[in-house]
C-alpha cells in the first residue's frame, strides 16, 4: 500500500535513507520538515509492507516541473514491486499539481536505477559532472505526464 508520509514516519524514513542514500543521506531535520508539511513544494510518500514503512518516494512540485527527489526501498523487499508503485504514485499525484513533466537524477553508476527508469519511459536529456559528493556524474532523465507533452 502507498500513502501520503505521516510524523510518525520520520524515523522510519530517516533510517531508509541512511540506509538507501549513504553519505548522500539527508538530515533528520530536513526528512521530519519536509513530511510534517515545512516544505510546501515536497511530497512524501510511503510503501508499506505489513504495516511497515519499507519504502519511501520524495518529489517535489514547482510550476510545470515535477522532480522525483527520492526512492529508496529496504534491502530485503527490493524486486517486489514497492519501487514501481511508489514511481506510479508520484506519476499519478504530479498532473494535479500542475506538472506536465516529472525529472529525476540517477548516478552514472548505477545501472540498476537507469534500467528501471527507462524501462518505465525516462529518457536521459543531460548529465551534471561532478554532481555527487564522490564525484559521479548524475544522469538528469525526464518522462511526460500529459499526452502530447514534448518537453
Amino acid at each position: 500500500m502507498i500513502r501520503q508520509a505521516r510524523p510518525a514516519d520520520v524515523a522510519a524514513v530517516v533510517a531508509l535513507e541512511a540506509d538507501t542514500q549513504g553519505e548522500d543521506a539527508w538530515s533528520e531535520a530536513l526528512v521530519r520538515d519536509g513530511i510534517e508539511g515545512g516544505l510546501p513544494t515536497i511530497s512524501y510518500l510511503v510503501g508499506l509492507v505489513e504495516d511497515r514503512v519499507a519504502g519511501y518516494a520524495v518529489a517535489s512540485y514547482a510550476g510545470d516541473i515535477a522532480e522525483l527527489q527520492r526512492i529508496g526501498v529496504a534491502a530485503d523487499v527490493r524486486r517486489h514491486g514497492i519501487a514501481t508503485a511508489l514511481l506510479d504514485a508520484v506519476v499519478a499525484e504530479a498532473p494535479g499539481t500542475g506538472a506536465n513533466r516529472l525529472l529525476l537524477e540517477v548516478r552514472e553508476d548505477n545501472a540498476g536505477a537507469l534500467a528501471f527508469y527507462a524501462a518505465r519511459g525516462f529518457v536521459e536529456i543531460d548529465r551534471r559532472p561532478r554532481y555527487y559528493r564522490d564525484g559521479a556524474a548524475a544522469v538528469v532523465m525526464r518522462i511526460p505526464l500529459l499526452k502530447g507533452c514534448s518537453f
